[in-house]
Formats: structure tokens, C-alpha cells, sequence
């Protein structure tokens, strides 16, 4: 990364930093969206066993490797503020908490998964597919882990291109090994969704070892000397790290987590409903990777600039990705009008099942505007370091608005399922409005002391 000093600079930097973070994410999502997929071309309760599964292991491992993220505006503010010496400490630490935390998941999930799937009335094969996609997944929590602290130093280093590569390069493992599991091909048993979680928990590996060798032998990197020195493990790093990304890590968890709840709460409803409210969600969450990836390119170019003192610049950038945000979400929208029995397709050959994603992927069009705003504001923000205010929110306008809206419309009125999405919708709306105030306030803070504070 490089100072900039026009708009047109800034937009191509915020480019060329944001097209390799989409790749990325939209390749992460990739795994989960052949895992979807690929188990409901095997059959329904395929696809409704993952769909559960995902949704008790999505908000766990999205909430605990938001708390790594908090590496990188730490990384990005040393980068800024010319600091490279102290980036290896950094990263090593966050490494020994991600440990941490991939054995803490592995013990706790080992006690409770079994009951939580009790206690849900599901079919007995939907929750034994479930539970062996969970099983499955388990295997590769310790290097995804891993992996986000180390994906989290490349991308503050503005070396997102590495982090696209290495994605990109795991994509055809996934897909591989979910053809030779879910269906049985070459000799292999057919395990249908359970074959999903084990090809994931082995992707999670390939990526994750994939990243030490490109930090070990790329130039870029080796001036941080990331592996050279041994560091023993430091409580008072961990507490600068957690004070960051525990707000991050919660804030993501309650919004991923409420996505979680509404599936499980939806298993009241059959097995295809189950199963088009997976899907449709599915495809949302994928379209949802380019405000998220606008997200994290603006915590990584805000953290930048404020950490050199060019708060005129941070909020220059922060405009840059909301409007594009903005932009690239009404061309999404007009995808799902126009184009959603296609997309359907992709999850189903069941003309019910085809009916039914079509039906729910209209709410998803009301998703994308709301999270055009609030996702990237969330980035501007951590890019400040600013990041409780945004974790109060995401529990406000979710689990205190969201979810008691749609658990209201869905079991006190006649929408059924589709009071849910409503729900949803609305505590997305509402949690725009409340980050686009904080934004404001932050923006207008910061001004004043930049203003009277030039070398701030």
C-alpha cells in the first residue's frame, strides 16, 4: 500500500486491494455453497442435514474468527505508522489464541452437539446427516483457525493477492473431494452431506499449510520474519488483541448467529421448506460477499491512513466503498428478479423444492440494500478501532428487533415461514441506520482533532 493524494488514486487502490478480498471471499463461500449444493443433488435430506449442520457451526466459526480479525487493523496501524518490527509479535500471539480457541470449540462442541440436535425434533436422518457433517467439519477447525490469523497479516499488508491465490487453489480440493464422498465415486463410500463436512475439515488443512509456505517463502513477507523467533505466549497481548476482537468476533456471531437461530427455529416446517430456506439463504450469503469484502477492504485502508494520520484520506476511502457497495447491490437485486429460477436450479431438481427457493429469494433482494450500508461501515469503523458501538448494535437490531419481529409474524400470524425473512429484513434496515449515525459521529470526532491536531 502507498499514500495517495487524488480520488481517482484512491479508487484504484481500494480496487486493487478489494478485487483479490472478493475472489477470496467469494471462493470461501464457494466451499460452502458445493457443500450445499452438491448434498442436495444427492437428495432433500441431504441438503436439509447440512443446511442444519451449517447453521449450528457457521455462527461458531464466523463469531471466532471475527476475534482473530482483530489483527488487522493492528497490523495495518504499525504498517501505517512505519512500525514492520513489531508485526511478527503480533502474529504469533494471535496464532497461540487461535490455538486456543480451535480446542476450546473441539471440547465444548464434543458435550453439546448431540443434545442440541436432540432437543430439535428433526427427521432421524436429517440429524444423523447432520451430525456427521459436523463430525466431519471438526477435523480442520485448528488450521482454519490458523489460517484467519495468517490471512488476516497478508491482507493488512495490502497483499491480498496471496490471499486469492491460496483460496483459489483450495476450491478445486473441496469440490474433488465432495464429488468422491458425497457421491461415492472412484471407490469411495457414498456418505452423502456427511461427505461434505469431512472434504471441508481437509480443504482447511490444504489452505492453511498452503499459507505458511507463502509466508515463508515469499519476499514480502520475509522482512517480518513471521516465524523466525519463538514467542512465548503474553496475556497482555492477548488482552490488546481480544479488546479489539472480541466486539468484531460478537458482533459478527450475532448476526451470523440469528441466521442460525431462524433455520433451527424453521424446523417446525417440513423438510422441503427446510431445505428452500437453506438454499435460498445459501445464495444471499454468497451475494452477501461483496459488501463483506468492500468491509474488509475499508478496515484495512482506513486502519492505513489513520494509523499515519491522514484522516482527511480514511474518509475519503470510506465514502469510495459505501457507494460502491450501494452501487453493486442494486445489480444484484436485479439478478434475483430476473434471474431466480435459474439460481434455484442450481440447489434443486425437485420442482417443489425449485418453487419454494424462489419464493424466499425475493426477501433476499431487501437483504442486499441494507447490508450495502451497514456491512462497509462496520469496516470504516474497525479500520478506527472503533468497534463496541457496532457489537451493541448487531444484538439490538438482531436478537432485541429481528428475531422477536419474526418469531412474532411467523407463529402469530399467517405468514408461517416467510415472517421470518421479515424479521430478518427489518432488524438488517434498522441496524444500518443505527451504524450510519455512529459513522457520522466518528467521522465528525476524529475531524475536530485531526483539525486542531495536525500530527495526530
Amino acid at each position: 500500500m502507498k499514500p495517495t493524494t487524488t480520488i481517482r488514486e484512491k479508487f484504484k487502490q481500494f480496487l486493487v486491494i478489494l478485487f483479490p478480498i472478493l475472489i477470496t471471499q467469494i471462493t470461501l463461500s464457494a466451499i460452502t455453497f458445493f457443500d450445499t449444493n452438491m448434498s442436495g443433488k444427492s437428495s432433500s435430506i441431504d441438503l436439509a442435514g447440512v443446511a442444519i449442520g451449517s447453521s449450528l457451526w457457521v455462527p461458531i466459526q464466523v463469531g471466532l474468527s471475527g476475534i482473530l480479525m482483530g489483527l488487522t487493523p493492528i497490523v495495518s496501524q504499525l504498517i501505517g505508522n512505519n512500525q514492520k518490527n513489531k508485526v511478527s509479535y503480533q502474529v504469533i500471539q494471535a496464532l497461540w489464541l487461535s490455538l486456543l480457541l480451535a480446542i476450546m470449540v473441539l471440547i465444548i462442541g464434543g458435550f453439546v452437539i448431540s443434545p442440541i440436535l436432540d432437543i430439535m425434533n428433526l427427521d432421524s436422518n436429517v440429524r444423523q446427516i447432520a451430525f456427521q457433517f459436523l463430525l466431519g467439519i471438526s477435523i480442520g477447525i485448528i488450521p482454519l483457525f490458523g489460517y484467519m490469523v495468517l490471512r488476516s497479516l497478508i491482507d493488512a499488508l495490502g497483499e491480498t493477492r496471496t490471499s486469492m491465490t491460496i483460496t483459489l487453489l483450495s476450491l478445486p480440493i473441496n469440490v474433488t473431494l465432495n464429488y468422491l464422498l458425497i457421491f461415492g465415486k472412484f471407490g469411495f463410500p457414498r456418505l452423502g452431506g456427511a461427505g461434505a463436512g469431512i472434504a471441508s475439515g481437509i480443504t482447511y488443512w490444504c489452505i492453511f499449510l498452503t499459507a505458511i509456505w507463502f509466508i515463508q517463502r515469499r519476499q514480502q513477507f520475509a522482512g517480518l520474519g513471521i516465524f523466525q523467533k519463538f514467542h512465548k505466549i503474553s496475556l497482555n497481548a492477548w488482552k490488546d488483541l481480544l479488546k479489539i476482537g472480541v466486539p468484531i468476533g460478537f458482533s459478527i456471531f450475532f448476526e451470523t448467529a440469528v441466521f442460525a437461530a431462524v433455520t433451527l427455529l424453521m424446523s417446525q416446517f417440513n423438510t422441503a421448506t427446510i431445505a428452500a430456506h437453506q438454499a435460498a439463504l445459501n445464495f444471499a450469503t454468497t451475494l452477501y460477499m461483496i459488501p463483506l469484502s468492500i468491509c474488509m477492504s475499508l478496515t484495512i485502508l482506513v486502519g492505513f491512513e489513520k494509523g499515519a494520520g491522514r484522516i482527511k484520506d480514511a474518509r475519503q476511502y470510506a465514502f469510495l466503498g459505501i457507494g460502491s457497495a450501494i452501487t453493486l447491490s442494486l445489480l444484484t437485486a436485479v439478478v434475483l428478479i430476473f434471474a431466480s429460477r435459474q439460481v434455484a436450479f442450481l440447489y434443486s431438481d425437485e420442482n417443489h423444492i425449485i418453487e419454494l427457493i424462489q419464493h424466499f429469494l425475493v426477501y433476499a433482494i431487501f437483504f442486499q440494500i441494507s447490508d450495502a450500508i451497514a456491512t462497509p461501515i462496520q469496516g470504516v469503523l474497525r479500520g478506527y478501532k472503533d468497534v463496541t458501538p457496532a457489537f451493541i448494535i448487531a444484538f439490538i437490531s438482531f436478537w432485541v428487533i429481528g428475531l422477536p419481529v419474526g418469531y412474532l409474524l411467523a407463529n402469530f400470524t399467517t405468514l408461517g415461514a416467510d415472517g421470518y425473512w421479515i424479521g430478518l429484513i427489518t432488524g438488517l434496515a434498522i441496524g444500518a441506520i443505527l451504524l450510519l449515525r455512529r459513522l457520522v459521529y466518528i467521522q465528525k470526532r476524529y475531524g475536530i482533532v485531526h483539525d486542531n491536531h495536525p500530527q495526530f
